[in-house]
């Protein structure tokens, strides 16, 4: 809580467009409401339809703007990551910003409706996926960002790729570890093809910080602790912060790729720096979903010029 960041930005977001996962509650809620307060159209992608349909009317009342939406989006199920992408794509000409803040921590062993287990499941291939049916509308649209939003756990992860479904050995604890390290592996890797591509996306991995949210539902030792460190815990809205500093600070396009915790860049693991993981995730993680693994290249049109890239990515 001493070291917390502050998204200082001041800029106005009329005429952008933003998708916030899980942002029914704690963290995306929080980052939902600040987009919504700077005057942009803001899809709150959940799982839970009823929920945020409140958290909606509730942004609305709060902010003024009646230009937030609440579309149906379950990352442990591909068939309505596609169902969301489409509808969106249909509804929607531009997309400015995607957070990917959705995510479940210390599940017991379960896996998604494709078979995925569940961390690895819905933290990383759910938003991987969403993040390549968005892609052609996020270049369209640039410059645009993209926030993925991962851990300090990810510090303990590793890419077991001949576990990766959990099936040989598994520790709910760990299980969410090693999706955060996934996290920042694609969004290494995400950078390095974008920059390639000259796509005038950027995108960026953020630690929120320890936060009192629903995450640690699952667990009730968590909860314990959550609640007797409760005084050094971040509210909801103090963890939005690196995510809204990493979507709206102009002149941050130099950093893409980079780990942000506190509103700063931040050190990360030696694994999660492994170039060589984040290719082999990247290949291993587009043959699980069925997608090309070139499928950035195939999305990206020409080249911009260096002008064009360079440029701040939410301008006045």
């Amino acid at each position: 809580m001493l070291s917390s960041g502050v998204c200082t930005s001041t800029i106005q977001l009329p005429g952008k467009v933003a998708v916030v996962t899980g942002a029914n509650t704690g963290i995306g809620k929080e980052t939902a409401k600040e987009l919504a307060r700077r005057g942009a159209r803001v899809y709150l992608a959940c799982r839970d339809v009823q929920k945020g349909e409140l958290v909606a009317r509730e942004i609305q009342m709060m902010t003024g703007n009646q230009q937030v939406l609440v579309r149906k989006l379950d990352l442990a199920d591909t068939k309505s990551i596609r169902a969301f992408a489409k509808r969106f794509l249909e509804e929607e000409k531009h997309l400015h910003i995607l957070i990917n803040n959705a995510g479940v921590m210390m599940c017991p062993y379960s896996k998604t409706a494709d078979g995925f287990e569940m961390h690895m499941g819905v933290n990383h291939l759910g938003h991987f996926l969403l993040t390549h049916l968005l892609l052609e509308k996020l270049e369209e649209s640039a410059p645009s960002r993209v926030v993925n939003v991962s851990s300090l756990a990810h510090l303990l992860g590793r890419i077991h790729f001949h576990n990766l479904q959990g099936e040989k050995f598994y520790q709910s604890g760990l299980a969410y570890c090693h999706s955060k390290l996934a996290n920042i592996l694609f969004t290494q890797e995400l950078a390095r093809r974008l920059k390639a591509s000259g796509s005038g996306i950027t995108v960026y991995s953020v630690h929120p910080g320890t936060v009192n949210s629903e995450l640690v539902r699952h667990s009730a030792l968590m909860r314990w602790i959550w609640w007797i460190f409760s005084f050094f815990i971040k509210t909801p809205q103090q963890g939005a912060q690196t995510s809204l500093y990493c979507a709206l600070t102009e002149g941050l396009e130099v950093l893409s790729g980079n780990h942000f915790s506190d509103c700063h860049v931040a050190w990360v693991s030696a694994q999660a720096r492994n170039e060589t993981v984040a290719r082999r995730l990247w290949d291993v993680s587009c043959d699980l979903l069925g997608i090309p693994v070139d499928w950035l290249m195939m999305a990206a049109g020409p080249k911009r010029s260096l002008k064009q890239t360079t440029q701040h990515t939410l301008p006045k």
